[in-house]
């Protein structure tokens, strides 16, 4: 038997993880930060290779499709301060990044808390985490091209017709941007979340089907909390996928403990 560990040696042990994690992030980023996507044509098939140029980096290219893609023609993007434009494509790299070694982030994560946890409960994390990552993609391509132009467009359209000359700081579109894929790919791991528990024996699965209106209030309100308007409109955009997150990971639920009653009988 492993002799248990003191809680010096676990700090050491989540110093090292970190820093693994904060090392595979930081690799990721400063690529992203220091080559551009330049395309090339091969068999009628349009695919890219990384050249270096730190000016015209990836995290420049995302920005200027964010722009075209996202504000209206109306809407001019600018800099008011000498390093906003460095420190917005920062942003999106350290995002990027994070995205792309949650891999790593994952693993060293259950590494961490592998003492304390059963064999079971360690299974469940490993299992869901491609899906995370999957799913957290997912939810940010939706707000990215679904919800936040059309709140971009909702929004700015008071402006037009006033006939008023919009400049939109490249430190707020971004923030704002950022803002609504991160809270779009953390609550598509809702169904995981759910399932997770379940599996876990920590709630049982009709405790999800017996709060499902308490869930839906919350979720409503949270769409109203975190949508910049009081239209009443673009909230739906937030809460309507979080309730149809919901009923989905309720159902994932009841037919694991399904399952799992199936093959105890």
């Amino acid at each position: 038997m492993d002799k248990p560990m003191t809680i010096m040696q676990h700090l050491e042990d989540l110093r090292k993880r970190v820093f693994r994690s904060a090392i595979a992030v930081g690799v990721i980023s400063f690529f992203i930060l220091s080559f551009h996507l330049t395309p090339f044509m091969y068999n009628g098939i349009k695919l890219y290779y990384p050249t270096f140029s730190p000016f015209d980096n990836m995290a420049a290219q995302l920005t200027v499709s964010m722009k075209h893609h996202l504000l209206p023609s109306t809407v001019q993007l600018i800099q008011t301060a000498p390093g906003q434009a460095f420190f917005s494509q920062f942003y999106i790299a350290i995002l990027l990044g994070m995205v792309f070694a949650m891999p790593v982030i994952v693993k060293e994560f259950v590494g961490f808390l592998s003492p304390a946890l059963h064999r079971k409960e360690i299974l469940i994390i490993r299992n869901i985490t491609i899906p995370a990552i999957v799913l957290f993609v997912i939810g940010g391509l939706f707000s990215y091209f679904f919800v936040t132009p059309y709140i971009l467009e909702f929004l700015y359209k008071y402006g037009q017709s006033a006939e008023l000359l919009t400049f939109l700081n490249i430190m707020d579109f971004i923030t704002f941007v950022l803002q609504f894929i991160l809270a779009f790919g953390v609550s598509f791991q809702l169904p995981l979340i759910m399932y997770a528990l379940t599996a876990s024996g920590l709630i049982d699965p009709k405790f999800w089907r017996n709060n499902i209106r308490y869930a839906a209030i919350a979720m409503v309100i949270l769409g109203a909390a975190i949508t910049p308007d009081g239209s009443g409109v673009t909230m739906w955009f937030v809460a309507g996928p979080m309730i149809v997150l919901y009923l989905i990971g309720m159902m994932i639920s009841e037919k694991q403990a399904h399952n799992i009653a199936t093959l105890k009988s």
